[in-house]
């Protein structure tokens, strides 16, 4: 394996146009004479608190809500875009009144808590922690700022572990801190326990931590089901490398995880615990969705949506398979683990706003170019505003405050077109890996861990068993996975 970088960090500015040109707001890029390190404030931590910063921005862009608009009817809350649903299910989803999550069953129309067992949990300790006195307006208050807190220490450790895992690259991670769909959409549910501890198994699978790595994507998969989607990446990945081993103990680590967890619910509040499965299966295509933007447009009911979405979801996960195993060189893990993910959320029955927080971090790490990332963040925001004025529309009754279906269509269709064109340039640098930005030093695949730099044992097509080279310069010239170019 020869490769021509050094050790020390990959700058942002000397790459990006973009980062360059906004480098220009605080003094401009990195001179290549600049001294690096030797400084307690170093990438991580300032990506961390910058992280922060941004959630801590979001926080404020729910003040009209926290103030008045949560208490106030439904229609304050969509015209100022600062819906959560961390209030509203405080009350009636049993934690005022001191019921157990899966164990009590609930007066409303919801029989028990629709959410898988440790995002439970994490709402549970978040009712243990607020204060018992006051009005329901105040405690829903505290209970969303005491949810927020253990949020934004969840949104630190994710941009931690993103900065950690490419360990040339710590300043990628600012993609996901500076992210404006994070900070619009932190606090809008419990997405980033989910996130952060699949941020976190991904580094585990980046040092070869493969075991822990699973006990990890196990854990996630009990806050959220998308986590388990990032195996079957690894599958085809561990296929073609012949990394069974490997493989194998991420997959054990993970059942036994995920297992070990549930198993108390299961045995004990059987109802409770499949409620989460029964109400994904039987929910309708709700916001968000190609389905209801096909819905609407046709008229359809589009009743057979539970078998369209599994089944496209299935055929383009075996698309990604297919590239695994046909593409010039193996693409790298954050490259497919975007693209399962990707697939996911395209074909779903619905797509809520923070959905996106699924993406964010595997975009840094699999696309890290700002032009393309805010090409994306773009769509994104208009979705994240077309949902809550469409809302604020339909709330509204005979005033018409708000945007009218053909423009929530539209905002689901910049959603849709600027999630697929991030895909596309993933899998043009797969099937064109020179053009990947992560590779052009040489480097293989930094996330990868035991897949770094190991040779393919099994391919479908002659461009793979040929080698393909990254030029980082005239004079130099890297070959990837051929162990026998040292």
């Amino acid at each position: 394996m020869t490769k021509v970088h050094e050790d020390r960090p990959v700058l942002p500015t000397q790459q990006d146009e973009v980062a360059a040109a906004g480098s220009e707001l605080i003094g401009g890029p990195l001179g290549r004479y600049a001294r690096l390190g030797g400084h307690w404030l170093g990438p991580v931590r300032v990506v961390a608190l910058i992280a922060i910063g941004m959630f801590a921005l979001g926080m404020v862009q729910k003040l009209p809500c926290y103030d008045w608009a949560w208490f106030r009817g439904a229609g304050s809350q969509y015209t100022h875009a600062c819906y959560s649903d961390i209030p509203h299910l405080y009350a009636v989803r049993g934690f005022a009144d001191n019921l157990t999550p899966y164990f009590d069953r609930l007066p409303g129309d919801m029989e028990y808590l629709e959410y898988p067992v440790l995002t439970g949990l994490f709402m549970e300790i978040a009712s243990w922690l607020t204060p018992g006195s006051g009005s329901m307006q105040h405690r829903e208050q505290m209970y969303w700022m005491v949810n927020a807190g253990m949020l934004m220490a969840c949104a630190a450790v994710i941009a931690v572990c993103v900065a950690r895992t490419h360990r040339r690259r710590p300043w990628d991670a600012l993609l996901f801190a500076l992210a404006p769909a994070f900070a619009l959409t932190a606090t809008i549910n419990w997405d980033l326990l989910a996130i952060a501890l699949t941020a976190a198994g991904m580094l585990m699978w980046s040092r070869g931590r493969t075991l822990l790595f699973g006990i990890l994507i196990g854990l996630a998969t009990a806050a959220k089901l998308y986590p388990v989607l990032l195996l079957g990446a690894l599958f085809v990945l561990c296929w073609r490398a012949g990394k069974w081993r490997a493989f194998g103990a991420a997959v054990l680590g993970a059942a036994g995880a995920w297992f070990l967890v549930n198993l108390p619910v299961m045995l004990f509040a059987w109802d409770g615990w499949t409620k989460f499965y029964t109400f994904s299966q039987e929910r309708p295509i709700d916001f968000g969705s190609v389905w209801l933007l096909i819905s609407q447009r046709s008229g359809n009911p589009l009743e057979g949506a539970n078998t369209y979405a599994t089944g496209l979801t299935l055929l383009l996960c075996g698309a990604v398979g297919l590239l695994t195993l046909t593409a010039p060189r193996r693409p790298r893990f954050a490259q497919l683990a975007f693209l399962v993910v990707a697939a996911f959320i395209l074909c779903n029955k619905v797509y809520s706003p923070q959905y996106v927080l699924w993406l964010i971090p595997l975009a840094a790490l699999a696309r890290p170019r700002w032009r393309d990332f805010l090409i994306w963040q773009a769509g994104e925001v208009v979705y994240f505003l077309g949902i809550w004025f469409y809302l604020a529309y339909t709330s509204s009754g005979d005033k018409h405050q708000g945007l009218p279906v053909e423009g929530y269509q539209l905002a689901i269709a910049a959603h849709l077109l600027t999630t697929l064109y991030l895909c596309a340039v993933i899998v043009r640098d797969i099937l064109m890996p020179e053009r990947d930005v992560v590779r052009r030093d040489g480097s293989d695949d930094p996330s990868g861990g035991v897949l770094d730099e190991a040779d393919d044992v099994f391919v479908l097509s002659d461009a793979a068993r040929a080698p393909r080279y990254a030029t980082p310069s005239e004079e130099q010239r890297v070959a990837w996975g051929t162990s026998s170019q040292d």
